[in-house]
């Protein structure tokens, strides 16, 4: 008679980890939602705004546009299709912020990912409302809200207690914030008064786009004084080195976003400098979050994790602040 053979053990695969791509997913998500306000800019400046007549369909009979695709419904369903990737990086995002049992990830991936759905439906007020120009400007303005939340999830992996200075460098660190979304707010009113409505029957907001285009102009200029103002205070108190980098960074991309502007504005506004320039408030956006951060909680008040070396974090400990 043969030997028994004992029970039959099976390996049990172990729970996949996303921990350890927490950075890698923060940064997709800043691309990600930078990625929308391009292709945003896009609908709008070839006409495609009502690619997609209605919402949350296509048409009134699909989700998809029927038969053989012209450029403009393209562009829209194309628009929103991103939508789907947009989740996609929200939930794996999500996954691995609660896998490193850190409570302030995982509240800010939370709000991230609420951001995406949040998007879709002021997306469709927008069809629905004909692309009304002060909905379209909550619309974007939620996105540049969004990149910056993006940008604080990434710098937080690394400062899981961070202890915020204060001072007069901070205050002007705020009021430099401030004015960059006075100047964000501004050129979506200008938008809003201008040619690129994104329907030849989509509503303008009845303002005159030569005042909108110089009160822009003034925000920009105070912005980029104040730009310049907190470089030399940075300097001049010896702050961190990251700080003066990030205010440099700030400072390059307003000088650029403001020659696209002028350029754009000399030029009648040609389609594809628009769109850079769009580009270039999502950059804004991310940096001047970056600056204010920096000042606030500089790189040295960071306290070294774990998962700041790319491992999951196994507890859900916050070391203390210094």
């Amino acid at each position: 008679m043969g030997r028994e053979r004992g029970p039959q053990t099976r390996a049990v695969p172990s729970r996949i980890s996303l921990a350890r791509y927490v950075r890698p997913l923060g940064w997709a998500t800043l691309v990600a939602n930078s990625l929308l306000v391009v292709t945003g800019g896009a609908v709008r400046l070839t006409g495609s705004g009502l690619g997609c007549p209605t919402w949350p369909r296509c048409t009134e009979e699909s989700f998809r546009p029927h038969g053989a695709l012209d450029l403009h419904e393209a562009i829209e369903f194309g628009n929103r299709m991103l939508t789907f990737v947009l989740v996609a990086i929200a939930i794996a995002t999500f996954v691995a912020a609660w896998q490193t049992g850190r409570r302030d990830l995982r509240t800010l991936s939370i709000v991230l990912g609420l951001g995406i759905p949040a998007q879709a439906v002021i997306g469709g007020i927008t069809v629905l409302t004909d692309l009304n120009p002060w909905v379209v400007s909550f619309h974007l303005l939620c996105s540049m809200a969004i990149i910056g939340l993006a940008v604080l999830f990434i710098r937080r992996i690394d400062q899981p207690a961070p202890t915020a200075q204060t001072g007069p460098v901070v205050v002007l660190a705020w009021v430099t914030f401030a004015a960059a979304w006075v100047v964000l707010y501004i050129g979506t009113v200008v938008t809003g008064s201008g040619p690129h409505a994104g329907d030849a029957k989509a509503p303008r907001n009845g303002l005159d786009p030569l005042q909108m285009s110089q009160l822009h102009t003034d925000a920009v200029f105070l912005f980029v004084g104040l730009t310049i103002g907190l470089l030399a205070a940075g300097h001049a108190t010896g702050g961190p080195a990251e700080a003066r980098r990030a205010v440099l960074v700030l400072l390059v991309v307003e000088v650029v976003q403001g020659t696209i502007g002028f350029v754009q504005y000399a030029t009648d506004l040609p389609e594809l400098l628009v769109g850079f320039h769009m580009f270039g408030a999502a950059l804004i956006s991310a940096t001047v979050t970056w600056v204010l951060l920096a000042v606030r909680t500089p790189e040295a008040e960071a306290v070294p994790t774990p998962l700041a070396a790319g491992a999951p974090s196994g507890s859900g400990r916050r070391p203390r602040a210094r």
